[in-house]
């Protein structure tokens, strides 16, 4: 059993960085990053399942949880920077790096300019699309003038219980473990800024803003620049053909990801949605503390 983390800040070039931390100075390190729209704090149930004896970061990237709203985030590169700044802030060297969806691409961004950071990464169904769609932007753009689903969220509560009950019927947060929903919630909304009742933590306009592109990095060459092993887990694929924006259940992870890398280790996962840490937290603890771990 992990005990209860420590909140803490760092000061990036570009915005105050928030991330929290389990165990102590000296074990072995695990760097964890999530996904768009959500939070160090969804890594909760993970973290119980791992072995003790580790020392566990989980940032809150630029924009979420805690960390500084700014926005909007359309250069990918943007939030990769800043987790490139904490780790030099905290001399990080040999972590195991595991990111989920955006998580994994900015890990990715950052183990291909830090060599020396990770002995090894988890890409837990990694925002990495087939090349064309880096080659073709046009391909995931949005109509011009078009305003992303997104943008629409809910952003008014009267608690994080209120946001649970209107969630957990709901469609893919009902295939969720009830104690990640409950992480989610509870950490996912701060004090509303009129004084009244609370708002998600992640803003849906600088939420929206971070699907409406990947612009700013050339992630196969960078992939091809990552020397470490490196384990991708992927879910259940996307059906072909046009896709509903607002459904994030299916895979956005290209299966030919794990060949890009010197020593990738490609993983489906097909009986689970784009939210395996949020399914199966028992599944992801075991990918991420033992390298040999298999499906």
């Amino acid at each position: 059993m992990h005990p209860a983390p420590t909140e803490k800040s760092f000061q990036a070039s570009g915005a105050r960085i928030a991330y929290v931390e389990w165990g102590k100075p000296g074990d072995p390190v695990i760097l964890l990053i999530h996904a768009t729209g959500f939070h160090a704090r969804c890594w909760d149930q993970t973290v119980k399942a791992l072995p003790p004896g580790h020392r566990v970061i989980a940032v809150d990237t630029r924009g979420h949880g805690r960390s500084e709203k700014t926005g909007p985030i359309r250069d990918w590169t943007v939030p990769a920077r800043d987790i490139a700044e904490l780790i030099e802030h905290l001399d990080l060297r040999d972590a195991i790096g595991a990111g989920h969806s955006m998580g994994g691409h900015l890990l990715v961004q950052v183990a291909a300019t830090h060599p020396n950071a990770f002995k090894r990464l988890v890409l837990i169904d990694p925002v990495m699309l087939p090349p064309e769609a880096y080659a073709n932007p046009h391909l995931t753009a949005l109509p011009e003038g078009a305003v992303h689903p997104v943008a629409r969220r809910r952003n008014a509560w009267a608690s994080w219980q209120e946001m649970f009950d209107a969630f957990k019927a709901r469609h893919p947060y009902s295939l969720w473990r009830k104690e990640v929903l409950e992480d989610y919630c509870r950490y996912g909304l701060v004090p509303a800024a009129s004084g009244q009742g609370f708002e998600l933590a992640c803003p849906p306009a600088i939420e929206a803003s971070i699907y409406l592109g990947h612009a700013g990095s050339d992630i196969y060459a960078l992939a091809a620049r990552v020397k470490v092993p490196v384990t991708v887990l992927r879910a259940k694929p996307r059906e072909p053909g046009p896709r509903d924006l607002t459904d994030f259940a299916a895979s956005p992870t290209w299966e030919g990801v794990a060949r890009t890398f010197a020593k990738g280790r490609d993983v489906p996962l097909p009986h689970l949605t784009h939210f395996i840490p949020m399914q199966e937290p028992e599944t992801t603890a075991r990918f991420i503390a033992d390298e040999n771990a298999s499906a």
